[in-house]
């Protein structure tokens, strides 16, 4: 019997429920349990009240050190760069669509936004970027699972929202996507749209039963990124975003660093050729690009950040 632990969340369920089946089709006997975060229990606080690293996912590590489950399923996004020596990434399945969708009722697309227009996200990373991108929109915080998000959406308390495209094609809520965001007008958070199978160091069957789901190209893009953000500081709530991608043999990772009130936007984009020769790791890449957004400024938006009060309001 393989162990799964989860959040509760539809998505969650989703996402542990994909890997249960994969692990069924090798012919494993899988149960799922699910336990309860700190980010599930503070849903109406502001993420940078809560203090964000590890919100959704140590009560489910605790469980895994515990052996009271045998792996857990997590949105990489949601994953600290730095894990325990005890735990360890043990497979990364192809990601998804990495991209952020622009969801509303009444507005077909971003552009269509009238001036004011209030746009909901719990992101600061959007926030940033969607106040670079417009910055006469009333960006404002929006937490709660993404069937609350979309109620509240319909409810008439935002014009309009932004979630990972990802999320809403694994729930089947396609349908009220109006427009997807490209790369270069909302870079994705670093990880986005990708699943990590964690389990603990020394379990080599558990490692070893899960290593099938490892997507090469999906692992060196994602450890860029993460190596990136690491780099930069390590909160998956800051106001960053690292993308990585692949074209044909050729790679291209770019990163941002916004001002919280998107006054001042860092971007960077490198092209890598020499990665099928062995020659560009994705530590390297992640470490290269990181430094080049440091030196052009973005330590200094960064540690406005890690300075300023708790109060999710932060702006500037």
């Amino acid at each position: 019997m393989i162990r799964i632990g989860s959040r509760g969340s539809a998505l969650a369920r989703w996402q542990a429920d994909h890997i249960a089946a994969e692990l069924r089709q090798r012919g494993h006997e899988v149960a799922i349990e699910i336990l309860v975060t700190t980010g599930d229990r503070v849903q109406h606080a502001p993420f940078m009240q809560v203090g964000a690293k590890g919100m959704f996912t140590r009560e489910i590590e605790e469980a895994l050190a515990d052996d009271r489950i045998d792996l857990a399923v997590h949105s990489l996004k949601d994953l600290p760069t730095e894990l325990p020596e005890h735990f360890v990434i043990a497979a990364i399945p192809q990601r998804a669509d990495a991209r952020d969708a622009f969801v509303s009722v009444q507005y077909e697309n971003f552009s269509a936004l009238p001036q004011g227009a209030s746009v909901g996200t719990s992101s600061l990373r959007r926030q940033a970027q969607l106040r670079a991108l417009r910055a006469d929109l009333e960006v404002r915080e929006l937490r709660g699972n993404v069937d609350t998000r979309l109620r509240k959406l319909r409810d008439g308390h935002y014009d309009a929202i932004v979630l990972a495209a990802a999320g809403l094609d694994r729930l089947g809520l396609t349908a009220s996507v109006k427009q997807l965001f490209s790369s270069h007008q909302m870079c994705p958070a670093a990880g986005q749209g990708a699943l990590a199978i964690e389990c603990r160091t020394e379990d080599k069957r558990t490692r070893a039963i899960v290593a099938a789901l490892d997507h090469d190209p999906t692992r060196f893009a994602v450890t860029a990124e993460r190596t990136a953000l690491a780099t930069l500081g390590g909160g998956c709530h800051l106001p960053v975003g690292v993308y990585c991608t692949s074209r044909g043999e050729d790679w291209t990772i770019t990163g941002v660093v916004a001002r919280p009130d998107g006054a001042q936007v860092v971007r960077e984009t490198m092209e890598l050729h020499a990665v099928r020769k062995g020659r560009i790791s994705p530590e390297d890449a992640g470490r290269t690009l990181a430094n080049r957004l440091l030196q052009r400024g973005a330590g200094k938006f960064l540690a406005a950040i890690e300075s300023a009060p708790p109060t999710g309001e932060l702006r500037g």
